[in-house]
C-alpha cells in the first residue's frame, strides 16, 4: 500500500490536477475569507468552514477523477491488479494520497484562524469541532470520488458523475421539506428500496433462490408493518433520505459537539464506498 500511496501522491505534482486542485481551493477559500470574514468583521471560523465545504464540493472531482479511471484508460489496471499488492490496499493507497493532499490544503486555510485569534473573538471548541467535521466530510467526498472513478475510464465522465452524486448528497437535507409525507408514498418508497436491495444481493451472489427468498421476506415485512403500524410510513421518505444526509451531522460539529455517533457515521460512510470500490474492481477483474 505504501508504494501505491507514494506513487499516487507523487503523480499529483507531476500532472496539472494536483496544482489545479490546490490553486482553486486556496484561491476561492482566500477570497471568501477576505469578504466573508475580514471585510464583514466576523470572527466565526466555524461559519467560514461551513461555506468552504461548498467550494470543496465543486473541486473534489478534480482531485479524484483520475485515481482509477486513468489506470483503466491506459490499460495499466490489469498489471496493477495482478501485482502482489491486494486490491483493497490499492484502493486505500489511492484514497489516502488524495486525502493527504486535501489535508495539506486544509492545513493552509487553518492559518486563517491566526488572524481571528489576533484580531477577533476566536471560539476554540466550535472551531475544533468544525475542523474535525470538515476533515470527515472531506474524506466522505473523496471516498465517493474514488468509487465513481472505478466505474469509468473517462476522467471527464468521472468528474461530472462525482459532482452530480456529491450534489445529490448535498441537497438531501433541504430536499426533505418538499417530499411526500403520506403513508402510501412511504409504502411505495419502501417497496422500491426492497427491490434495489434484492437486485444488489442478486448482483453480488448470482443466486436467484437467495435473492427470491430475500425479496419475499422484505415484501412480507413491508406488508405486515403497513397493516399493524401504518403510522410508521408517514414521513418515511424524508426520514430515510435524511439519514443519508452528510450535512445534517455537520451541525453538531459546528456547535463544538464531538458526538461519537456522527463520527462513526462518517467513518462508516468512507469505509462503505471504499468497500464498494474494491467489490466493483473485483467484479470487473473476472469479467
Amino acid at each position: 500500500m505504501g508504494a501505491i500511496f507514494k506513487r499516487e501522491l507523487r503523480s499529483y505534482f507531476t500532472s496539472p490536477s494536483g496544482y489545479i486542485f490546490l490553486g482553486l481551493f486556496l484561491l476561492l477559500s482566500g477570497i471568501y475569507f477576505s469578504f466573508g470574514v475580514i471585510l464583514s468583521r466576523s470572527s466565526d471560523f466555524s461559519a467560514f468552514l461551513d461555506s468552504v465545504r461548498f467550494i470543496f464540493l465543486i473541486i473534489v472531482p478534480i482531485l479524484t477523477m483520475k485515481l482509477m479511471s486513468e489506470e483503466t484508460r491506459q490499460k495499466t489496471d490489469q498489471l496493477l491488479y495482478t501485482s502482489p499488492v491486494g486490491i483493497g490496499n490499492i484502493v486505500l493507497g489511492k484514497f489516502l494520497a488524495a486525502f493527504v493532499l486535501f489535508l495539506a490544503a486544509f492545513a493552509v486555510i487553518l492559518c486563517y484562524s491566526i488572524v481571528i485569534i489576533v484580531f477577533g473573538d476566536f471560539k476554540v471548541w466550535e472551531s475544533i469541532g468544525a475542523s474535525l467535521g470538515f476533515i470527515l466530510i472531506g474524506g466522505c467526498f473523496i471516498a465517493v470520488g474514488v468509487f465513481i472513478s472505478t466505474m469509468t475510464e473517462s476522467q471527464t465522465v468521472s468528474a461530472i458523475a462525482t459532482f452530480a452524486v456529491l450534489l445529490l448528497f448535498w441537497i438531501l437535507e433541504p430536499l426533505k421539506s418538499g417530499l411526500p409525507q403520506d403513508q402510501t408514498s412511504g409504502i411505495v418508497f419502501a417497496c422500491i428500496l426492497a427491490a434495489l436491495a434484492v437486485y444488489a444481493l442478486f448482483t453480488a451472489t448470482k443466486d436467484r433462490l437467495v435473492a427470491g427468498i430475500s425479496g419475499i421476506v422484505l415484501v412480507a415485512a413491508i406488508a405486515l408493518t403497513a397493516i399493524f403500524m401504518p403510522a410508521g410510513y408517514s414521513g418515511f421518505i424524508a426520514a430515510v433520505l435524511g439519514w443519508f444526509s452528510l450535512l445534517k451531522r455537520q451541525q453538531s460539529f459546528s456547535l463544538g459537539l464531538l458526538r461519537l455517533d456522527d463520527t462513526v457515521y462518517y467513518v462508516s460512510f468512507i469505509f462503505v464506498f471504499l468497500f464498494l470500490s474494491v467489490r466493483f474492481i473485483e467484479k470487473r477483474r473476472w469479467m
